[in-house]
């Protein structure tokens, strides 16, 4: 592992809505949200009051009434995102995007010539200021996730570098939430055992996490804690799933609520697998109820795929498992479908009609391919007159137009 703090992570600040204060000046200073029905993003100024990303309009006009709500540029934001990671090329070719608006970086290669790693962090800052307006925080440490723990530090507009002999002392007295893996949930299980900083879950038993949030994350998180992180830069790597999901506050969990969701989600799924000609083999979906505890339902399947209905009706029966697996809960507040054991190189084979029960989610069989061939009628369609153009009957009024599907596209993983 490296002995010297070479890693940077760099994170554009509230992107989407900087954005819409550059284009339009007169937002500058002012409390923006990017979105209308749903908050898609705020800037620093509206987070003062509260409002966060994936919060209802109405609730967030209530906690900022003077907060202003912009429909959103999102060919900027792609050209802008995209820009600020050029910038980080031009330094390093080591260079992992891992989101539109931010980066890992490898700089050991090049302080000859650029300088030490502080020194390229302070370069790639002010340039992204001068040539594209923008304010972008930097962390750099020795390990990927103590950099990205560094540019959170840092948010707004810093730079943070953790010296190598202080890394510990550093990262403990944080609070727990801004590692890696630790959401609303986990933070939540954690507190309830009085863990609430970084330092206080590195001196807490192997077995209490393990008891209390599985082996697998107990482990990983308590490597973290004590920033052991062996994950090298991945440039241009792809990723190992396609996922997509939908918080659709506190609804009955009940068809007419999550089939048309795990629809709408497969859609958005299956036209990227199309796209990129990645069908896969394992479909995963995740369940959220109101006490904000999860649940997920796995399936790996003989053959890949990628046709919308299919991974749909697949989805479908893992979340009724879910559901009969906890019968108490009787609220869901978020769905997510992944597919992941993607086939870089597939043909389809063909199948013969032999009854099977699943015959019609068999890609190869006769039901498969004609389901196979509608979506890519409908690839066509979209990628003519736009997504809006066709769509399935169930999600086709606009149930979930409240998120703009340029947001949606812009949010998601590309493969």
């Amino acid at each position: 592992m490296a002995t010297t703090a070479t890693i940077l992570h760099a994170d554009l600040d509230a992107f989407y809505a900087s954005v819409e204060q550059l284009l339009d000046p007169s937002l500058r200073g002012k409390p923006v949200a990017v979105g209308g029905g749903v908050v898609l993003a705020a800037s620093y100024e509206a987070r003062a009051f509260g409002v966060r990303g994936g919060m209802p309009g109405r609730q967030a006009q209530a906690l900022c009434p003077q907060l202003i709500f912009v429909g959103g540029h999102f060919d900027e934001y792609q050209r802008l995102g995209d820009a600020a990671i050029e910038v980080i090329g031009d330094f390093t070719p080591l260079v992992e995007r891992i989101s539109i608006d931010e980066a890992f970086a490898d700089v050991a290669g090049c302080t000859h010539l650029f300088g030490p790693p502080p020194e390229i962090a302070k370069a790639i800052r002010a340039r992204v200021r001068a040539e594209l307006g923008l304010p972008i925080s930097v962390g750099v440490a020795r390990t990927k996730h103590l950099a990205k723990i560094a540019s959170q530090v840092a948010k707004p507009d810093g730079l943070v570098v953790v010296d190598p002999h202080i890394e510990l002392e550093f990262l403990h007295h944080l609070p727990v939430e801004l590692m890696w893996g630790v959401g609303p949930v986990t933070r939540a299980r954690l507190a309830e055992i009085g863990v609430l900083t970084i330092g206080q879950l590195a001196t807490t038993p192997g077995w209490s996490l393990t008891r209390l949030l599985g082996p697998a994350a107990g482990e990983k998180l308590a490597a973290l804690a004590w920033n052991r992180d062996v994950r090298k830069i991945r440039p241009n790597h792809r990723a190992r799933s396609a996922g997509a999901q939908s918080a659709i506050g506190r609804k009955p969990a009940e068809e007419d609520v999550f089939r048309p969701t795990l629809l709408h989600l497969a859609d958005r799924i299956a036209s990227r697998l199309r796209a990129k000609a990645r069908p896969g083999r394992t479909v995963t979906v995740r369940v959220r109820f109101a006490d904000l505890s999860t649940a997920t339902r796995a399936v790996t399947l003989d053959a890949p795929i990628c046709a919308t209905v299919i991974l749909a009706e697949l989805a479908e029966e893992l979340v009724r498992a879910v559901l009969a697996e906890h019968p108490d809960e009787k609220i869901i507040s978020l769905l997510a479908i992944s597919v992941s054991h993607f086939e870089e190189h597939w043909d389809l084979e063909l199948e013969l009609p032999l009854g099977l029960l699943d015959e019609p989610r068999r890609p190869g069989s006769e039901t498969g391919m004609a389901r196979l061939a509608a979506d890519r009628a409908v690839d066509q369609i979209r990628n003519r007159f736009g997504w809006d153009a066709i769509g399935y009957g169930r999600v086709a009024l606009g149930i979930f137009h409240s998120v703009p599907d340029e947001f949606r596209k812009l949010a998601e993983k590309d493969l």
